[in-house]
């Protein structure tokens, strides 16, 4: 709990593709299945819990940590809230809560406990009370005074030893939020508003919050019995053209190191909210992917959201004896690893010895990064397993293809049983960006085609007329009379309506009840 504080994916997705369409056609071939099986995982940490999932607001949904790419001296921690943000789902958009701590720990020792926890506290403003819109007008910049609903946010750097406070920094004061990106109408050039809501702090930390696309890419059909039983829907990304809203952190690995000699840390993210007496409770909880989806039951999942990494141990027995393999083996016959499975405990909970595991490490469910690795010009979506030792498991890039890098460890990879399983969706549908905060711009709310009568690029003031006029109709004038003449028809449809209404309105109101 946070202290009170008042391999390559192209041919294996053809060749998922075919299997696919045996399976339909009745072949069912054990071998090409083994090779070939799809990732059985949910979303990273997307309503994964019973009750975080009916408060979206506070659900951690995915973490990443990184070497920068472009700045190798620093590290880049991505946190994302709020799982499925539907892009036009106004007109009340996508805020962080104001009754919450959004905290990210670091363990800089391997003690399973905090040593630094950057905590973001939000406040919402609202200019204008009496219209249902976010914004009034094209927003062109974080300040406008058309953008009708703004956040801020305020960062607190806490120090902790034994899980007591030494000291407390802020950080960042009132830096703004990127809004929800309603679409091109209200927001034309939203690329702009994230440029601003990038903010710099004195101690060479950068810092962004707002909306962004949802990084993480996987098939979610997997809920359906694994895949439905026979492989026949694999390779769509579920999470595509959904958004999220994301903390980005971008701070001196010197900053949060132990030492130069040390300098692996352990990195998680929690949510705190506030009950009605005034006191924070911890609500949700996320270090790496896919922990409290498919490792923990139900029973465990809630206590795990509200636990803390130091508290681990209880949760053991779901690692070392995983319900996924047994899953797999019973619905496709791929035979599971022999139990206990201290292969798990060794790449999840403590870290790959000799990469990213600290010294005297205490197993926890932690995010674990060595931050004295340099990020590689090409990285490869396996990470580790493929050679590439600055991807997954040791931190999380954007681009890494966890699902599958974790599926073919559950599936016994480091025991002798080599696999090349996945489920088909190998790459983000976005491309992300190559400077901080590196997540890709959100999908707008307006994805359809313009309006008749509408161009690219208009001025929503200037053409809103234009938007109204029938399909068609000329801007010379020359259809100035079938407008006036439809106007007309209108405004006397209009005027009967409301005669018959006050009609009906008189009789009911001669009736005894």
């Amino acid at each position: 709990m946070t202290p009170h504080i008042s391999r390559s994916g192209a041919g294996r997705k053809g060749l998922v593709t075919l299997i696919c369409g045996a399976l339909a056609a009745g072949g069912l071939a054990a071998a090409g299945v083994a090779t070939l099986e799809p990732g059985a995982a949910s979303a990273s940490s997307h309503r994964e819990a019973p009750l975080i999932s009916g408060t979206p607001q506070y659900d951690n949904t995915d973490v990443y940590a990184f070497v920068s790419p472009d700045k190798p001296d620093t590290t880049t921690i991505v946190a994302d809230w709020i799982p499925f943000e539907e892009p036009a789902g106004g007109p009340n958009f996508y805020t962080f809560a104001d009754d919450a701590q959004y905290d990210i720990h670091i363990d800089n020792n391997g003690d399973a406990q905090g040593e630094l926890l950057f905590r973001y506290t939000f406040k919402t403003h609202r200019k204008n009370g009496n219209t249902f819109l976010y914004n009034t007008g094209p927003v062109t910049s974080l300040d406008d005074p058309d953008l009708n609903i703004t956040q801020t946010y305020d960062i607190d750097l806490i120090r902790l030893k034994n899980q007591r406070v030494i000291s407390r920094t802020k950080v960042a004061d009132d830096v703004p939020v990127a809004p929800s990106n309603v679409g091109k109408a209200s927001m034309p050039d939203y690329g702009k508003l994230r440029t601003q809501a990038v903010h710099r702090t004195a101690n060479g930390t950068s810092t962004f919050a707002g909306q962004a696309d949802d990084p993480f890419f996987l098939d979610l059909r997997v809920f359906d019995l694994l895949y439905g039983g026979n492989l026949s829907e694999v390779g769509r990304d579920t999470l595509k053209g959904y958004n999220v809203n994301t903390i980005a952190l971008q701070v001196p690995n010197s900053l949060i190191t132990q030492s130069a000699k040390q300098p692996v840390v352990g990195i998680w993210s929690t949510t705190q909210r506030r009950n009605a007496q005034g006191y924070y409770t911890q609500v949700s909880r996320l270090g790496n992917p896919l922990v409290n989806e498919v490792v923990n039951p139900q029973k465990d999942k809630d206590k795990f959201n509200a636990s803390a990494p130091w508290n681990d141990g209880q949760f053991l027995k779901n690692v070392t004896n995983p319900e996924l393999p047994k899953l797999i083996e019973g619905i496709y016959k791929i035979k599971a690893p022999a139990e206990p499975r201290n292969d798990l405990v060794d790449v999840f909970l403590k870290g790959v010895k000799g990469l990213n595991q600290p010294p005297n490490v205490r197993p926890a469910e932690e995010l674990r990064l060595n931050t004295s690795v340099k990020p590689t010009a090409s990285p490869k979506r396996l990470g580790v397993l493929d050679g590439d030792n600055a991807g997954f498991p040791n931190g999380r890039r954007l681009t890494d293809d966890v699902v599958d890098a974790s599926l073919q460890v559950v599936e016994g990879e480091l025991v002798g049983s080599k696999n090349d399983l996945g489920d088909a969706v190998d790459a983000n549908d976005k491309k992300f960006e190559k400077s901080f905060p590196y997540v890709a711009q959100p999908t707008a709310g307006s994805r359809g085609p313009l309006a008749k009568g509408t161009t690219s690029g208009a001025d929503v003031r200037n053409e809103l007329g234009d938007a109204l006029k029938p399909a068609g109709s000329s801007s010379d004038g020359s259809d100035n009379t079938m407008l006036v003449a439809a106007s007309a028809a209108s405004g006397a449809a209009g005027i009967l309506l409301i005669g018959t209404a006050l009609a009906w309105w008189r009789r009911r109101m001669q009736r005894p009840y």
